[in-house]
């Protein structure tokens, strides 16, 4: 919002560190796309009201998971945020709403049993197309360097790379239950596993930044090109945007476990 105010996004580059500027007025913005797992501050402090007024179109992308503390410590409540994707379905048109379901994780704890966080996928699902949500956007968990460095500090558990066999039953499952609702099933950045999966099932590569759903809702013109910053190879079908948000000027808590992007906080 203050960038918005000045006219202008402050960005810093997080591989060169240098500082660039986005132009904020609505006459070079025409979608500002908010990314979250919880959207508490954003409501309380009505900011979409205000950002309407000026003219900015607004499209949501909302992580919702299975409730666990242990994979999702920061997080409110399963139930609190199931009440904003509630609020924002009933504010805003839910076409302008992806419910990411991401990642799927599996892993061990000292009970060396696998376990996984889809036990309230189902009744997440139903609750979202009540409300009108009508995509779903998941992926599985990948190992990368931060989530080792997250895991030193958690001797009591331990993610698990399951076989390809067992991702594809979690995904043909995951979209019977969904089609049943009305909800298509979109894959990020799952490509290799898209291939694999059953032909008679509606389960498609995702665009979380979605342009040409974009100019359908709002009208306008933009860009239909790749977002070639994004890992297109491996499936990712985004369009191109500018990204203005920093884990370092503006850090997120939440602290989950598998988060690939932010850094290893304490």
């Amino acid at each position: 919002m203050q960038g918005i105010q000045k006219g202008f996004f402050e960005v810093e580059n997080p591989y060169n560190h240098k500082t660039f500027f986005v132009p904020a007025s609505t006459a070079d913005v025409h979608t500002i796309v908010f990314w979250s797992k919880n959207f508490d501050p954003f409501i309380k402090g009505d900011y979409g009201r205000q950002l309407q007024a000026y003219g900015y179109h607004l499209f949501f992308n909302f992580s919702i998971n299975s409730e666990s503390v242990l994979l999702e410590p920061g997080l409110p409540r399963l139930e609190e945020r199931l009440a904003q994707l509630e609020y924002l379905c009933n504010h805003y048109d839910p076409r302008t709403i992806n419910w990411r379901f991401d990642p799927v994780c599996f892993y061990e704890t000292e009970t060396h049993e696998i376990q996984d966080n889809l036990k309230d996928f189902s009744m997440i699902a139903g609750k979202a197309a009540a409300m009108g949500v009508k995509r779903c956007i998941t992926s599985f968990m990948d190992m990368y360097p931060k989530i080792k460095k997250r895991l030193a500090r958690q001797p009591d558990l331990d993610f698990v790379d399951v076989p390809m066999k067992k991702k594809i039953n979690v995904l043909e499952d995951m979209s019977r239950i969904l089609e049943h609702l009305g909800i298509s099933l979109q894959t990020c950045c799952e490509r290799d596993l898209l291939e694999q999966v059953a032909d008679d099932l509606p389960i498609g590569k995702s665009a979380c930044i979605p342009n040409d759903l974009i100019m359908k809702l709002f009208g306008g013109r933009v860009s239909l090109g790749k977002d070639s910053g994004q890992r297109v190879r491996a499936g990712c079908g985004c369009m191109k945007s500018m990204d203005i948000g920093s884990y370092s000027r503006q850090p997120c808590y939440h602290n989950c476990l598998y988060c690939y992007a932010n850094p290893c906080l304490s």
